[in-house]
């Protein structure tokens, strides 16, 4: 089967798959991230083919929805991907990528490395910040029923991996747990240029936010 029919199959699976997901882990978070990628792809030495195949898949199954079993995901991907006859050296990698594109409390300690994971982490760490992160950000609160934001609970920035996923914090903290923290953190030079302003719009948000909490805007 030709390397765009795989994507095409891999994309009607995805839309199926994530029908009726929590919004900010949907198609169309994976439709973004894929969008993404293919941008940062255009200035980086990848493999296009397994950049979109782990675009496409790499929230097929998030832990944080299925009781932190981090091995669901994969073995979802690797199924799909066997049952298309996909190489087993291209297979590998997508497995690769799924497993290790997570933030996971900010480990920067990767079990593997590649440029084409580097390309989705990007494509992924960009939807998680500016308009749209900080929309995904607040829909998951929600979706949580956390609070907003509570001035007694301050943010914890050494959360380990355990801590990180089990943390009921407020949303606010979220910002400084995570998603203040990804500018510094991208990979690929195209990835470091789409972050800036994407940041500055948090920093921009908070600094409003606070204002209306206390009443002064």
């Amino acid at each position: 089967m030709a390397e765009d029919q795989i994507i095409s199959k891999t994309i009607d699976f995805v839309k199926d798959t994530l029908r009726g997901a929590e919004g900010g882990h949907d198609w169309f978070h994976i439709e973004r991230v894929f969008k993404n990628a293919q941008s940062i792809s255009k200035e980086e030495d990848v493999d296009f083919f397994i950049v979109s195949l782990g675009a496409l898949l790499h929230d097929i199954a998030d832990s944080k929805f299925y009781d932190g079993d981090e091995t669901i995901g994969p073995k979802i991907a690797a199924d799909f991907l066997e049952n298309l006859q996909v190489k087993q050296a291209v297979i590998d990698h997508v497995i690769k990528i799924i497993e290790n594109i997570s933030f996971k409390g900010g480990n920067i300690d990767k079990k593997f490395r590649s440029p084409e994971l580097d390309v989705i982490q990007d494509a992924d760490r960009l939807d998680a910040i500016g308009a749209i992160g900080i929309a995904r950000c607040f829909n998951y609160g929600g979706f949580k029923n956390r609070v907003l934001y509570d001035p007694e609970i301050v943010p914890n920035l050494k959360m380990n991996k355990e801590e990180y996923k089990s943390s009921a914090s407020p949303t606010i903290n979220h910002f400084y747990e995570k998603l203040l923290l990804l500018k510094d953190r991208m990979n690929t030079k195209t990835g470091r240029k789409l972050a800036i302003e994407r940041h500055q719009f948090m920093e921009q948000f908070l600094e409003q936010f606070y204002k209306e909490w206390e009443g002064k805007s």
